[in-house]
């Protein structure tokens, strides 16, 4: 999907039923700046706006998505690129996540060993070790809470043995025990505790 494209269309189709970017945003409950945004091809709508611009802007979906509007007969083929475009950014922002949530794992595990390590064997005030072992340790558990929330959302677990694909709440994926990108959890396909991979 050509981001510039569409964004050009929305502004298009917004100046042609006569909005201005001020009401177009106050319609959708939204600021101005998103969709300046939009409409500089800095970013595209959510899913949540999608809806809802379409219907101010009297088009439809695959129109949004195309940045033009569709001929009914090329409809369903320009849906389908649409579709396999939008599943290929998604597969490409799930890979982009998941090395990010390695690289600050890896980060805030380093800074709390440094900091413990800076404690234990560097003379200092025993209230400012304290202090030092403290904020490394609130530090690692933001961190890491937040490493798991990226590896609960990026990409989907499938259960080897019934191939069910699923996203599961940040509680199991918390409390899961795993090796790697493979938790032991309880599939809500056949309710069995199994080894379920991330993909």
């Amino acid at each position: 999907m050509d981001q510039m494209k569409i964004g050009k269309f929305i502004s298009t189709k917004r100046k042609e039923k006569k909005i201005t970017q001020s009401e177009l945003a106050e319609k959708l409950n939204i600021t101005n700046r998103a969709i300046s945004k939009w409409e500089n091809g800095f970013c595209s709508p959510d899913a949540s706006n999608m809806l809802d611009l379409c219907k101010i802007l009297d088009i439809k979906i695959n129109d949004l998505f195309s940045g033009e509007i569709v001929d009914m007969k090329d409809n369903e083929k320009i849906l389908e690129e649409n579709l396999l475009e939008m599943t290929r950014m998604k597969e490409q922002r799930d890979k982009e996540l998941l090395w990010l949530e390695l690289f600050i794992g890896i980060i805030v595990s380093i800074f709390m060993l440094t900091c413990i390590f800076l404690a234990t064997f560097i003379d200092m005030p025993n209230w400012l070790k304290v202090s030092i072992i403290i904020i490394s340790i609130v530090q690692f558990a933001f961190g890491i809470s937040y490493v798991i929330r990226i590896e609960q959302i990026a990409g989907y677990y499938e259960c080897d043995k019934y191939h069910y694909q699923y996203i599961p709440s940040y509680k199991s994926v918390l409390f899961a025990c795993h090796i790697n990108r493979t938790r032991k959890m309880k599939c809500p396909q056949c309710h069995k505790k199994l080894g379920i991979k991330k993909y």
